[in-house]
């Protein structure tokens, strides 16, 4: 189901990418069950989709939430960890109760199939977004409706925002044996580095987004900008790299350079650590902006 348009001549539509997944296959290399795989819990990463989600609809995008199978999404535990808000009880409070509104007004408890969405539907978007959390390594990354969906948006130059573990997605493209959508595009992703951190923690192998990705074509964003919170934008694609503690030189870059000005076709998407402002130019070419504190 999609918003309610918060005005008469709502700015845009956006369509929110998420995944039916409760839990990650986590290949354990310790404890009782090393060298067995076990279902780590996982969901959406809240603060990745709340921020941008609340300004998409502050400046009056209508979003339209869907998913593999039409399955109740829940957030990542971690997400929902007070550390993730760094002590930010409140902030915490606000993002949860933005939820419970998109459940109650929005549909978010039940989001469209992927496979119900038409192409000639898909024309009416003017962009789409995927969140983070472990949750796409489970269904979003072979999943041959989202690869349709994507292919959409991309062979169109349209917006394409993605965060942190979100670009796992993009290898849904390749599904049904077709060519990569975006290889040779510069992205960057949740790093080989921090997962290996996770591995540690979970005592366990956690599937890698940065080799994925690198793997399948894309040109994986690498060094210490990419480490701080670098920002990527290649043509229709902008991803952030991780929604808590961005860098804000990275970002005001980007900000500098798209802000101002008339928005190129395949540069559609402009971040800083303030402001993701999403302002439709046209069919193809938008600014898009979230808050990030």
């Amino acid at each position: 189901m999609s918003s309610k348009p918060l005005t008469t001549a709502p700015a845009g539509k956006v369509l929110i990418i998420l995944s039916d997944a409760r839990s990650f296959p986590l290949k354990k290399t310790s404890g009782p069950s090393a060298g067995n795989s076990v279902a780590q819990p996982t969901g959406y990463f809240l603060t990745e989709l709340a921020k941008p989600l609340q300004t998409l609809l502050s400046a009056g995008y209508e979003v339209t939430f869907a998913s593999p199978l039409g399955y109740e999404p829940i957030p990542d535990p971690n997400s929902e960890s007070l550390l993730a808000f760094a002590g930010n009880f409140y902030e915490r409070q606000r993002e949860n109760e933005l939820i419970d509104r998109m459940k109650r007004e929005n549909g978010f408890a039940k989001p469209r199939r992927f496979g119900e969405i038409s192409n000639e539907e898909l024309e009416g978007f003017d962009g789409v977004f995927v969140p983070g959390g472990h949750a796409p390594l489970t269904d979003l990354g072979d999943d041959e409706e989202l690869g349709r969906i994507l292919r959409h948006f991309h062979a169109r130059g349209k917006p394409t925002a993605v965060i942190c573990h979100g670009p796992y997605a993009f290898l849904s493209t390749r599904a049904g044996g077709k060519e990569f959508a975006y290889k040779g595009y510069q992205i960057t992703s949740w790093s080989d580095v921090e997962e290996k951190v996770m591995d540690r923690v979970l005592g366990g192998d956690i599937p890698k987004v940065e080799t994925a990705l690198r793997e399948a074509g894309a040109k994986m964003v690498e060094g210490v900008g990419e480490k701080i919170g670098r920002v990527t934008v290649d043509r229709e694609v902008t991803v952030k790299r991780i929604m808590n503690f961005p860098s804000p030189r990275s970002m005001s870059d980007i900000s500098d350079n798209y802000e101002n000005g008339t928005i190129p076709r395949d540069n559609v998407l402009t971040e800083d650590t303030r402001n993701f402002r999403m302002k439709t130019q046209s069919s193809v070419a938008a600014t898009s902006t979230y808050h990030l504190s």
